[in-house]
Order: C-alpha cells, then sequence, then structure tokens
C-alpha cells in the first residue's frame, strides 16, 4: 500500500522509496495473503464466466508490494492454489503462457496508485484482459492442432473464443475498481494513527 503520494511519480520512485511506503511487515504480510485468498476463491467462484479477479488482484499487487517479483508472486500463487482443483492446461509451455499473461500486470500496477487516477486503473484493467485474450489464444492456436495454423486458423481461434471473453473485461474492470477502493479506503485508515505517531516523535525529538 504506497502511502501518500509525493513529488516523483509512480514509475519514477526508486525501490528504496517505495519500500520506505510501508511501515511494517505484518501489513505486507497480511496483504499478500488477502489478496491470493481473494484471487483464489474469486477464480473458483465462477471460472464459466470469466469474470474473476485475477487482474485486479495483479494490478493491486502491483500498486502495493515494493518489488514486482514479490508483487508477481500474488497472482501466481493464487492461480496454482485454483489450478490444485481445476482443469489442467495440457502442457507446460500453455501453462508457461497463462501464467505469464496472468502476472504481467503487476507492471501496470507498480504505476497506480490506489484512490488515484481511475481512469487509469479502469485502463489497466482493460489492457490486462485483452493482452490475455490475444496472448492466450495465440499459444493455443499455435500449441495445439485444433485450428488450421494459417491466419484463417488463427482468425478462427479468436472468434472461438469470444464468448468466453465477453464478460472478461467486465470482472477485471469491477474487481480492479471494488480492489483499488478498498486500498484507498485502508491507506487511510492506516494514515492516520501513522501520522499521529510521527508527530509524537517530532514533538518528543524537539
Amino acid at each position: 500500500m504506497k502511502f501518500a503520494p509525493t513529488s516523483a511519480t509512480p514509475s519514477s520512485e526508486s525501490l528504496a522509496d517505495r519500500t520506505r511506503s510501508f511501515q511494517s511487515w505484518p501489513l505486507l504480510v497480511a496483504a499478500w495473503v488477502a489478496l491470493v485468498a481473494i484471487g483464489a476463491v474469486g477464480r473458483l467462484w465462477q471460472p464459466g464466466w470469466n469474470v474473476t479477479p485475477m487482474a485486479g488482484v495483479a494490478l493491486a499487487a502491483g500498486a502495493i508490494f515494493p518489488h514486482p517479483f514479490l508483487a508477481a508472486s500474488v497472482p501466481l500463487a493464487s492461480l496454482a492454489l485454483s489450478n490444485l482443483v481445476m482443469p489442467g492446461y495440457g502442457s507446460l509451455a500453455m501453462a508457461a503462457v497463462i501464467y505469464a499473461a496472468t502476472a504481467w500486470p503487476v507492471l501496470l500496477g507498480s504505476r497506480l496508485v490506489p484512490g488515484k487516477a481511475w481512469q487509469a486503473v479502469i485502463g489497466s484493467a482493460l489492457a490486462s484482459s485483452l493482452v490475455f485474450y490475444l496472448t492466450t489464444n495465440f499459444a493455443h492456436w499455435w500449441l495445439t492442432n485444433d485450428y488450421p495454423h494459417t491466419l484463417a486458423g488463427l482468425a478462427a481461434c479468436y472468434v472461438a473464443a469470444l464468448p468466453f471473453y465477453r464478460w472478461m473485461p467486465v470482472g477485471d474492470v469491477a474487481w480492479s475498481v471494488a480492489l483499488f477502493a478498498g486500498l484507498s479506503v485502508a491507506l487511510s485508515a492506516v494514515r492516520a494513527p501513522l501520522s499521529s505517531v510521527r508527530a509524537a516523535r517530532g514533538t518528543e525529538a524537539a
């Protein structure tokens, strides 16, 4: 959870600056566990419609955690846990593509600040679902023999996947907005006591 934004933009913040935005590791651990649980349970809730929190969880993790690998571990852990009770992907190559497509939104999330620029949150969610649709279906076309390995076959693969994609952007936007709204509320709740502690320490030092 990034605390009050500074004059630096999220993209120009150093790793040290972002790390200092967190005041205690218990908060990091709690956020990690909560997001992984939301991702796993939300994905299992209704897999048929593809209205899952995976993109929102990845974006939120990118906005919260100070290192991209730590952030990426959140959607990857959610995916791995939910896959324990869901069908496999058929090949390691397909699994690698899906895991990568699930984790990459943390890079977009690293540029987002909870409570700020809601258009950017929505745009990032839409970009996440579009990239997932394009990459995973391209991989399915390339790695299987379900469609001819021609441009017509690729187009047929994308068209056949449209019913599964139809609700995915809706779910990604809804979950992303909900998660970032929750983060904004949580930040407001955490900032107040931290500000009081800093003020008290400043008074004591004076």
